[in-house]
């Protein structure tokens, strides 16, 4: 068990995103043409308070109704976990930083 009697490691976020998702999640390529992923520039653009906001709505986004009817529920499920793992990565670099 990890720090906080969680299963994980606390360092493991929520998921191993490497080995589990798939590129559609990690680094869709409608969201990486260029030199910059858009959720950095989304970041860099709103702040991290703001960026904070940004990804909790999509995890609310998708593990709300659209979970269930879109048709892609595992795949929207991991997006949702991804969003979720960003957070975590954002409020840890501003604890950090």
């Amino acid at each position: 068990m990890g720090s906080a009697g969680l299963p994980y490691p606390q360092s493991q976020l929520l998921t191993n995103e490497r080995e589990i998702m798939t590129d559609n999640v990690n680094h869709p390529s409608h969201y990486t043409k260029g030199d910059i992923e858009t959720i950095d520039y989304i970041v860099d653009v709103l702040g991290k308070f703001d960026a904070l906001s940004y990804c909790h709505g999509n995890v609310i986004k998708y593990t709300g109704t659209r979970l269930r009817n879109k048709g892609n529920t595992i795949e929207d499920a991991k997006k949702a976990v991804w969003y979720l793992n960003k957070m975590i990565e954002i409020m840890e670099a501003s604890d950090n930083g």
